[in-house]
Parts: structure tokens; C-alpha cells; sequence
């Protein structure tokens, strides 16, 4: 593994502009860089990342089998009790999922290690997914990278694929807070994967979703049932929304299911310590409230349990706070996770996020920051394979 400098290409941001990246550029700031990326050889790739990715994938879809059927368990993650029973009948159902991330420590010296699991509504994907495809494409042809360059990248086609398996229906609603200019790109690039499924598709404002009083049931701005619907907006804010009784009664199907309510509870990490203890692409982890977090000593990372973008989340070593992100989370509790610190590559500290769609490994995304806290404002990267 390497970050390799190199030249960028003196039109791409009208490249983006025309592929619809608008949020190239966050608030003045670089959000994609292309100034330098990642190389990997294919071992690291097929052994270091990928196979990992599935056999994490693999022991989080136990661990939710477990969970769902423990009261202990669901209190321990905070879920809201009125919810269990909305969890348990999706779980049952073999509700289908689309897509998730995980984020991984890795330096391709030792084992890819599990930070957190981006289970529900991970962005990125469009960056992951198109633009560094069409970097790699032009990189090539421009002679910056050479022309034996791969890339670890089959997220567009496996979306697609994933549409047509899920999709019984043949019309998806998608939906999130549209306003927010990166959540919009998401959703209208997934958007344009449902329909080269062959679906029809409505995207609308979530504050848009209404509810027909007198059969009950989710509608769209133009009345129409949803039956079934992608959301881009996590499920614990689902849990708290004024509609969130009408959840239960309603006939519609979301995408991410409400199991993974679960999974994106940063509460896994313990869990998944304490069922597969040792594992190597795990670190210790524990409860904040559990006793046996003694055993992380005085170096650990602090996360609240339903965390985004690096928010609240706290390294300490040595007792002594190392650097911490400020945010609104952390009244749900905490976690502590033995402290692995990220690679650093001359001052940059890369987090790698290996993409499932349908529950198979098919890519990966660089994030990287000048802070070993991985956040809103990190930087994308290509990657290549050498």
C-alpha cells in the first residue's frame, strides 16, 4: 500500500460538473483530491480487504440474528421498545438489503481491522462508485498512473444488479433530506441505478412522505401508495420523527430494512468482540458501562453509539484526550474500542471503506484527513491497483 503524489487533471471539476458531482467542493474546501492516491497490489485487495469484508459481513448477519430475538441485547443498544417488534418482522420477512460500508484500518502490513459499520445510509458511493472509475479511465489515457492500473471497483454494476433482485414492485420511491446538496447527489445516483434496472422511480423530500387516513398507509406528493421506499435518513431518526407510530401499520418496505437499525449501532462493536472474541479483524471493544472496559487500559477510542462523521468521538492515550470531534451525540451512551491508529502516510491518516452491495464485497473508498479522526470534511481519494 501506497500514497503516490501525482499530477491532477486540469479539467476535473468541469468533469464532475458534468457527471453531476456537485459537492466536489464543501464549503470551500477540497472534498474529492486528486492530487495524490492510493495504490495497492492485488494480494492486498483480494486477501487483505475483500475476503475480510465478507467474513465481517457474514459475523454481523449472526450477530443481528442474535440481538433481534434479546430484549438484553436491544436495550443495551438503546433501540426504542416500540420499535422490536417493527425489527423482529423485517429480520423474519429476510427483508432484502442494498448496500452498506465498512470502514477499515489498514496499512497492508497486518490484518484489515473494523472501526465501524456504515450499515444503513452510508454516503460516498457516487465518488466510490463513477468518479474514480472515470479518474482511473483518464489517468490511463493521460499518463498519470500507469497503464497496468486496475481498480477494486464493480459497485456501479452490482447496484443495478442488486435493483433488479430487489425490486419485486418495479417502482421504488427515494427519499431523504433532498436539501443537503451531498445527500441529493446519493440519492439521484442511486436513482439512476433503480431505473437502469429497469424500474420507475419518484424521489421526493422526506418531509413530503404523507399518510392517507382512511386506509392508512405511506403516499407521495401525487397520492400515490409507496410500497416501496429507499431512504437516505437513519433509522434512530426514523424512531423519533412525529410519523414514527405509523411505521408498524404501514404496508411499505424500506430500504435499509429495519434491521439494520441494528447493525448501525455503533453498540456492535462489543458485541461482536464478546461473540467472536479475538478474531483478527476485530479489536477489543466494550460497553463504556461494562467493567471489563478496565481491560483497554488508558488508551482507547470513546464513540457514541449512534455517531456519523466522526462526531463525539474522542482518542485518548495515555489517559490524555489525543485529539476528539466535537457534535450533538453521546446522551445514548458510549463504547470503547482499543485504540489502533491509523496509517500515516506523511502526515495524512487514510480510512479505507470496503463497499457490500447485496452483500458482496465490490469496492473500496479512501477517506483521508490531516486529523486521525476521520470527518465530515475528510477528503476522497482514488485508489488504484498495481
Amino acid at each position: 500500500m501506497q500514497r503516490i503524489v501525482c499530477p491532477e487533471r486540469d479539467d476535473w471539476r468541469q468533469t464532475a460538473e458534468q457527471c453531476g458531482f456537485a459537492f466536489h467542493t464543501i464549503d470551500g474546501e477540497r472534498y474529492w483530491d486528486e492530487r495524490a492516491y492510493y495504490a495497492f497490489t492485488l494480494d492486498e485487495i483480494e486477501r487483505g480487504i475483500e475476503a475480510p469484508t465478507g467474513e465481517i459481513d457474514a459475523m454481523c448477519l449472526e450477530l443481528a440474528g442474535r440481538v433481534i430475538g434479546d430484549e438484553r441485547h436491544l436495550q443495551r443498544l438503546k433501540i426504542p421498545e416500540a420499535f422490536w417488534s417493527l425489527i423482529a418482522e423485517s429480520w423474519a420477512r429476510d427483508d432484502r438489503s442494498l448496500y452498506g460500508r465498512l470502514d477499515l484500518k489498514f496499512d497492508g502490513k497486518g490484518p484489515a481491522k473494523l472501526l465501524e459499520y456504515n450499515a444503513d445510509t452510508p454516503t460516498s458511493i457516487f465518488e466510490a462508485a463513477v468518479f474514480q472509475w472515470t479518474w482511473l479511465e483518464q489517468a490511463i489515457e493521460r499518463r498519470i498512473i500507469p497503464s497496468r492500473a486496475d481498480q477494486f471497483n464493480s459497485i456501479h454494476e452490482r447496484l443495478i444488479e442488486a435493483w433488479k433482485q430487489i425490486a419485486a414492485s418495479r417502482h421504488v420511491h427515494l427519499t431523504g433530506t433532498t436539501g443537503n446538496e451531498e445527500d441529493a447527489g446519493t440519492l439521484a445516483y442511486l436513482e439512476d441505478t433503480a431505473r437502469h434496472a429497469g424500474l420507475t422511480t419518484t424521489l421526493l423530500d422526506i418531509e413530503a412522505i404523507g399518510w392517507r387516513n382512511d386506509t392508512g398507509g405511506f403516499v407521495d406528493l401525487g397520492d400515490r401508495d409507496i410500497t416501496l421506499a429507499f431512504k437516505l435518513y437513519p433509522w434512530e431518526w426514523m424512531f423519533h420523527d412525529a410519523f414514527s407510530a405509523k411505521l408498524k401499520d404501514a404496508q411499505t418496505r424500506w430500504i435499509e430494512p429495519p434491521w439494520k437499525a441494528v447493525l448501525s449501532n455503533k453498540g456492535i462493536l462489543p458485541l461482536l468482540w464478546e461473540m467472536f472474541p479475538n478474531h483478527p479483524n476485530l479489536l477489543p471493544a466494550f460497553f463504556e458501562d461494562d467493567p471489563r472496559a478496565a481491560e483497554l487500559g488508558s488508551s482507547y477510542v470513546r464513540k457514541p453509539l449512534l455517531s456519523r462523521e466522526g462526531a463525539n468521538v474522542t482518542l485518548v492515550s495515555g489517559g490524555m484526550p489525543l485529539d476528539e470531534q466535537a457534535g450533538p451525540y453521546g446522551a445514548e451512551g458510549f463504547v470503547r474500542q482499543a485504540l489502533a491508529p491509523l496509517p500515516n502516510f506523511s502526515g495524512f491518516y487514510p480510512v479505507i471503506g470496503s463497499w457490500l452491495v447485496d452483500h458482496e464485497p465490490c469496492g473500496l473508498s479512501i477517506r483521508e484527513d490531516e486529523s486521525p479522526i476521520t470527518g465530515n470534511g475528510s477528503r476522497f481519494l482514488p485508489h488504484a491497483i498495481l
